[in-house]
């Protein structure tokens, strides 16, 4: 492996829900470098809110990862990833309901597919040890990505004291911090 190979970070696009609960947890795992909230494998070209959320452009609402290998494994991004929302829910996360809100795993290669086959296979196995249903995440390649708009950039950082995030997204980060407690990016 080459040295600019070692630096470049890697980049995971995942989909569970309203991407500002996902966007809140992923700033603050240590060796993500960016979080983006956006939009894709939908079918129409870079799509509004609105758009998306009329649910006609097929679109997921997305947070697009940037991280650094040496710091954290896909892997470990992705059991985070199954404990902030519910993968066995079709197309919906808690009153959250629409295609837009579904759970997914895009992919930009047969590496990422493989690591995300194999951890879906282990949260389904031990889902069904308790009986507790079937993952429904999808995985596909990346297609048609877009950012969101401006003002869904770093939306619970922003606005910590809005509705929906004081009783939706506040709730996820702190299942995250209590859960991954190791993984919490430490400040300063």
């Amino acid at each position: 492996m080459n040295s600019h190979m070692l630096t470049t970070p890697a980049r995971i696009t995942l989909g569970g829900g309203c991407f500002w609960c996902l966007e809140a947890v992923y700033e603050l795992v240590d060796g993500v470098t960016a979080v983006e909230s956006g939009y894709c494998n939908g079918h129409v070209r870079n799509p509004s809110y609105e758009q998306v959320c009329s649910g006609d452009t097929g679109h997921a609402e997305v947070v697009q990862l940037s991280y650094d290998p040496a710091r954290i494994s896909l892997r470990e991004l992705l059991e985070i990833f199954f404990v902030i929302h519910d993968p066995t829910t079709l197309n919906r996360q808690g009153n959250d309901v629409g295609t837009q809100y579904r759970s997914g795993i895009y992919v930009e290669g047969p590496d990422q597919e493989a690591v995300a086959r194999e951890v879906v296979a282990e949260v389904q196995a031990a889902l069904s040890a308790r009986g507790a249903g079937r993952v429904v995440t999808e995985i596909a390649p990346l297609a048609n990505y877009s950012r969101a708009e401006e003002y869904h950039q770093h939306y619970f950082a922003r606005h910590p004291g809005q509705g929906y995030c004081a009783f939706v997204v506040a709730p996820k980060v702190e299942k995250f911090r209590r859960t991954f407690a190791s993984r919490v990016r430490r400040e300063g």
